[in-house]
């Protein structure tokens, strides 16, 4: 039994055995605590248990109650949350009921319980690191389901220095250093913390349940670990960002950090297949490619104005723009006939002597219209948007250049009421 069953209502077999994945155990009350979709659910507390109830930022382990009658028959209840209530006492939610009284054999999910023991030790180790050779408090961790997370005080943690702290981590890390449990009294341990061998301690009365790496950390936690640091695995740092004033550093240990390489790296290698090259030469293809495309795009500005300009002399030449409202309906099979087409003819009319120029593009069963004008007297952005809004359409713009689409049928409408 855990040097802590004094101060618990259960025996918690995690703080001295995380590694043991099945137990035996007694139920000692029930309680009904909802109902989802007509089905009862159910609360069950037993006097000693391995499941970790959620708690200082590790998520609860799921596994299964199992049950056997003297017949032989099994009941099994899947384990869905495992929660502690103020008075110490570890509550296993599920959908079947256990009477008090009754054996059970509990088991709990590998996977789960290896995932969070690596992300936590993983977490106290970079802790400490960040401490000892940055002088950053970690204030929070979140085990999330696929990052974690921990918000540091103390000072700022560029991008670029990720990649120190990362091989700093992972040389612990290849130190293979035992990860060791002992319990201290309250009193021991205001001790420590005044001569500095704990940084901080949590609001709790009797024994303190430290973890230590030695050399490297000494923290007190109620959380599962793993053995040795080399059991964490490799330490993958993603990235930071600035959260209500502290720095919040994302990362991966263990197993996700290796799924995370494999799943980088099978992307990586996917899009250089793509892009015929290796790998090393992926920044080199993308980076062409991209200057390439924004000196099309400059190009393709100054193809668009020309044309612009050459359509807006040949209109000037055939239509009367200087007309109340010049309605012009451009061809959308016309190559570069776009809406980005229609603003630069607006203006280049305007510009050629137009006052007020309505230039429709249909769009299949809508059209985008643009109205262009000097905007000396009137406003296209408000006349537009009140149009628009009595035709079914929306739009709005500056006092010179406004833009939006409605119904293709109510073009002809449109035109009216802005001549109104």
């Amino acid at each position: 039994m855990s040097a802590q069953v004094q101060t618990h209502a259960a025996d918690r077999i995690y703080y001295d055995a995380p590694g043991q994945l099945t137990f035996t155990a007694t139920v000692t009350a029930i309680r009904e605590v909802a109902r989802v979709d007509s089905r009862q659910v159910w609360q069950i507390a037993l006097d000693r248990t391995a499941f970790y109830p959620g708690s200082g930022g590790q998520p609860f382990d799921t596994g299964m109650l199992i049950a056997t009658a003297r017949s032989g028959a099994s009941l099994e209840a899947p384990v869905t949350d495992v929660q502690e209530d103020e008075a110490g006492e570890v509550w296993h939610t599920t959908g079947k009921p256990l009477q008090e009284g009754t054996e059970i054999r509990g088991v709990i999910s590998g996977e789960r319980r290896q995932d969070h023991m690596q992300q936590h030790s993983g977490q106290h180790l970079l802790s400490a690191v960040l401490w000892r050779d940055r002088q950053l408090t970690t204030v929070s961790f979140h085990l999330g389901p696929e990052v974690c997370t921990i918000d540091l005080e103390g000072g700022a943690l560029a991008e670029e220095e990720l990649a120190t702290v990362e091989a700093a981590v992972n040389a612990v890390v290849a130190e293979a250093l035992p990860i060791s449990t002992r319990y201290v009294s309250a009193n021991e341990a205001q001790a420590m913390l005044q001569d500095g061998r704990l940084r901080k301690l949590p609001s709790r009365q009797g024994l303190m349940r430290l973890i230590e790496m030695p050399g490297i950390d000494l923290n007190a936690c109620g959380g599962t670990h793993v053995a040795t640091t080399a059991a964490i695995g490799p330490v993958l740092l993603h990235g930071v960002e600035r959260v209500r004033g502290a720095v919040r550093l994302h990362f991966q240990c263990g197993n996700r950090a290796l799924r995370e390489a494999r799943s980088d790296h099978q992307a990586l290698s996917a899009l250089a297949l793509m892009l015929s090259t290796g790998t090393a030469g992926l920044q080199g293809s993308v980076t062409r490619p991209q200057a390439e495309n924004r000196t099309a795009v400059k190009e393709r500005s100054v193809l668009l104005q020309a044309l612009a300009l050459a359509e807006a002399a040949t209109l000037a030449a055939t239509r009367d723009i200087a007309q109340p409202l010049l309605l012009h309906r451009l061809d959308e099979q016309r190559p570069g006939h776009s809406v980005e087409f229609a603003k630069l003819l607006g203006a280049a009319l305007v510009a050629a002597g137009a006052s007020r120029v309505l230039l429709a593009l249909p769009q299949g069963d809508t059209c985008a219209v643009v109205l262009a004008s000097r905007g000396e007297s009137r406003n296209c952005g408000t006349e537009l948007r009140a149009a628009l809004a009595a035709l079914g359409g929306r739009g709005g713009g500056s006092r010179e250049l406004a833009q939006g689409s409605l119904p293709a049928a109510a073009v002809t409408a449109l035109a009216a009421a802005l001549q109104a």
